[in-house]
């Protein structure tokens, strides 16, 4: 033996297990749950917030009442009862019949998650590429590598994705003989940056991808968790032909129901229910036929408002503590809406290096390269302000800027340590990426 290995099954795997890599978030939750960390890490909504009384009742009901078909197999598309209903929430974002959005081409998922994962499947052969924003969803990037796909980054600043950078990442592949399949965005609110793709770019990156023959995937989970006014119309609400809109419940209702859902073009949804089918056989139909409840009987909308309340509330926490507190040389994006602030950090820190010393002052966060493919974004960190209550995460700022400072002192002694690569949470060498704040 030339070695040995704590995996008895290594040369048994296929090879697109190769690729695997643990995300960077669920490896900080055993961490991140502790109660004397101040969690700045995750996304989870603020459940607390729902009448968790009325909830607890409906669910009950489903059960003792309704059990007889709620605990029954269902069919792979989804309930129509819920695929109306997801009809009518997409309308209040502008995306209606009148731009072609009907029942019959949603497809219920088992979360958002289902949906890339099912995307993926259909359209990905290994070696394909990806187009993404730079950073960009950890999930997307688990589920892209999963099927041997490479993920091309493409640049963002305070408005989004830059329309020039994606020509030029177009070009560039296509001269290199690459095949790109789909655009995968995340227009509205993003992940990990809190950005918001402008109105003027919206109808630039549809046109780019038009006249390159790419699809868009469009990610929406905090579309109408806005602060600010009104988003702007989803990219479907634009286009019909080669979109596909993706979203969830997990962020306006409840992420342990797991329901989310893809409005696919009309000649691949047999397609995608074939594929879910093969995957899971269908949604839970209790999980689905909770979310039609609630949606039918509940004041849903008005649910939303408070949602928007609170993170706003939580977001201005967020972003006061870090203008008192922050060194100097830190700055960080703005959201709109959503649930993440981008921060770059001073220059010559590391955020995944200084992730050990932050867990020991009791705070956590998510280092910027997990949400790159190519490990860059070591100069950022993603930090998420949905769920500590304001006074926490002031806390876990104070602390934050703490070990921060100390990591500046220390370079000032010892000097710098390692190389700068990826440093200003930049997309790599493939498309150049600027600073985000």
């Amino acid at each position: 033996m030339t070695g040995t290995t704590l995996d008895d099954y290594t040369d048994r795997y296929a090879r697109r297990v190769r690729g695997m890599t643990a995300s960077e978030i669920r490896a900080l939750f055993a961490v991140a749950s502790r109660p004397e960390v101040v969690s700045l890490a995750g996304g989870a909504p603020y459940i607390a917030a729902l009448p968790l009384d009325a909830v607890g009742e409906m669910l009950g009901r489903l059960g003792s009442e309704h059990g007889v078909t709620t605990l029954q197999y269902g069919i792979g598309q989804g309930t129509l009862d819920l695929r109306e209903r997801i009809c009518e929430v997409m309308a209040l974002s502008g995306i209606d019949a009148a731009c072609g959005a009907s029942p019959e081409d949603v497809v219920v998922t088992v979360g958002g998650q289902q949906a890339l994962d099912l995307v993926a499947r259909l359209f990905l052969d290994p070696g394909d590429v990806v187009l993404a924003e730079g950073p960009t969803y950890v999930g997307a990037l688990g589920v892209f590598q999963a099927a041997q796909a490479q993920v091309v980054h493409v640049p963002m600043d305070a408005d989004g994705l830059i329309p020039e950078a994606l020509e030029t990442a177009i070009a560039d592949l296509a001269r290199a003989g690459r095949r790109v399949k789909f655009l995968y965005t995340i227009p509205t609110y993003q992940n990990p940056a809190g950005v918001t793709l402008s109105e003027e770019r919206r109808e630039r990156v549809l046109d780019i991808c038009e006249r390159a023959g790419l699809l868009v995937v469009e990610d929406d989970p905090y579309g109408q968790l806005g602060f600010e006014g009104d988003a702007p119309v989803p990219l479907r609400a634009r286009r019909r032909d080669g979109v596909f809109y993706l979203s969830t419940f997990s962020k306006t209702f409840a992420p342990g129901l797991r329901v989310g859902w893809i409005l696919a073009p009309h000649a691949v949804r047999d397609k995608l229910v074939i594929a879910s089918e093969a995957q899971i056989l269908c949604p839970s139909v209790y999980a689905q036929t909770a979310v039609a409840t609630y949606l039918g009987t509940m004041p849903w909308r008005q649910q939303l408002k408070v949602y928007r309340e609170v993170y706003r509330e939580r977001r201005d926490a967020l972003l006061d503590a870090m203008a008192d507190l922050m060194p100097e040389g830190t700055s960080w994006t703005t959201p709109a809406g959503g649930l993440f602030v981008w921060a770059t950090l001073p220059e010559g820190l590391d955020s995944k290096a200084m992730m050990p010393r932050a867990v020991a002052a009791r705070v956590a966060y998510v280092p910027g390269t997990g949400f790159y493919a190519d490990g860059t974004g070591t100069g950022a960190m993603r930090l998420n302000f949905s769920f500590p209550p304001p006074e926490r995460i002031r806390e876990g700022v104070r602390r934050l800027a703490g070990v921060m400072e100390q990591e500046i002192a220390m370079r000032r002694v010892f000097g710098a340590v390692g190389g700068a690569a990826g440093r200003r949470g930049q997309a790599g060498s493939d498309v150049p990426g600027p600073d985000l704040a």
